[in-house]
């Protein structure tokens, strides 16, 4: 059985975006109790997130970003940042930690205290571009564990899976032109945020470091599972990654409301066991893996169950 960690804390259920919003500080209330009620929890490690320095979070935002989230965090009610997105008092602790809890991910995991860890953070991250806020995403928590894993332990190449069902376009536009990174993500197009077509395969000397494959809606376990082995583990091959990270998006689930996909709970945990398999193969079993999307609570929670059970058999 692999040695999971977990990322988890208190403040992450105080990033909130205000009644009726899908992107709820209930998503990590229904997952803990999942791991609670199944003794999942228990067998897992628990590593404590800190505040990303600033320092990390501006090797991907731009500085002045960084500063207008501080200027215009809230101390009471709630600040709009885009049509969807917003900060309430808490948030932008949420976010240092969110950012910070990846760090702290990659150190256990550097540090052999862990082999895996999934990161039950919030806000979600790959949305967020360098220089604003965008779809639910403040910080890009992915895109700087990268960075952390290759300026703080020296790693050079990093595999990023995205299989939310909305494209990590904040992501990509970060690593676009970047050969150390390995950029994969399968989701819905054309659908939001419009990004992610076939045709866009990074730029310069990144060019071909970029894979999308944008689905159409209604794609199951089974198509999920061919692109995975046709597509993704033959360019993991090639690419040989030192280190993987996972943006575990769970609403290509059949049952989510923002999207038309049809995975179940059980198709990430196939999903996982594929991506460990790669990072068996090629980094010694690392991964890292940062909450996402998912919004149906009881397949959200039932999904990461099954994501973190995979994880366990690595």
């Amino acid at each position: 059985m692999g040695r999971v960690g977990i990322v988890t804390h208190p403040a992450y259920l105080e990033h909130d975006m205000g009644p009726g919003h899908p992107e709820s500080p209930e998503r990590l209330r229904v997952i803990n109790a999942q791991l609670e009620a199944t003794g999942i929890m228990a067998k897992l490690t628990r590593i404590e997130p800190r505040k990303a320095a600033t320092e990390w979070i501006t090797r991907i935002h731009d500085p002045a970003y960084v500063q207008c989230l501080e200027e215009k965090a809230p101390s009471v009610g709630y600040v709009s940042l885009d049509p969807d997105t917003s900060m309430s008092p808490g948030s932008l602790t949420a976010a240092y930690l969110a950012a910070g809890g990846a760090m702290a991910a990659v150190d256990a995991i550097m540090d052999n205290q862990v082999d895996q860890v999934f990161c039950a953070v919030r806000p979600p991250g790959h949305h967020a571009e360098a220089t604003h806020a965008k779809g639910f995403c403040l910080f890009n928590t992915v895109a700087i564990a990268a960075r952390y894993i290759q300026e703080r332990h020296g790693l050079k190449r990093i595999l990023i899976v995205d299989w939310d069902v909305h494209h990590g376009n904040g992501t990509q536009h970060v690593f676009e032109d970047d050969p150390s990174v390995l950029f994969f993500s399968t989701h819905q197009f054309p659908f939001y945020p419009g990004t992610g077509a076939f045709v866009e395969r990074g730029r310069g000397a990144g060019e071909g470091a970029t894979i999308n494959m944008p689905l159409d809606g209604g794609q199951g376990p089974d198509d999920y599972r061919a692109i995975f082995e046709q597509v993704l583990v033959p360019a993991a091959k090639a690419f040989h990654p030192e280190f993987v990270l996972i943006s575990a998006g769970f609403d290509a689930h059949q049952d989510d409301p923002l999207a038309s996909m049809a995975l179940t709970d059980e198709s990430y945990g196939e999903l996982t066991r594929l991506v460990t398999g790669i990072a068996n193969a090629h980094c010694h079993g690392r991964i890292v893996s940062c909450l996402e999307g998912g919004y149906a609570l009881r397949a959200l929670a039932g999904s990461v169950e099954q994501h973190i059970l995979a994880l366990m058999e690595a």
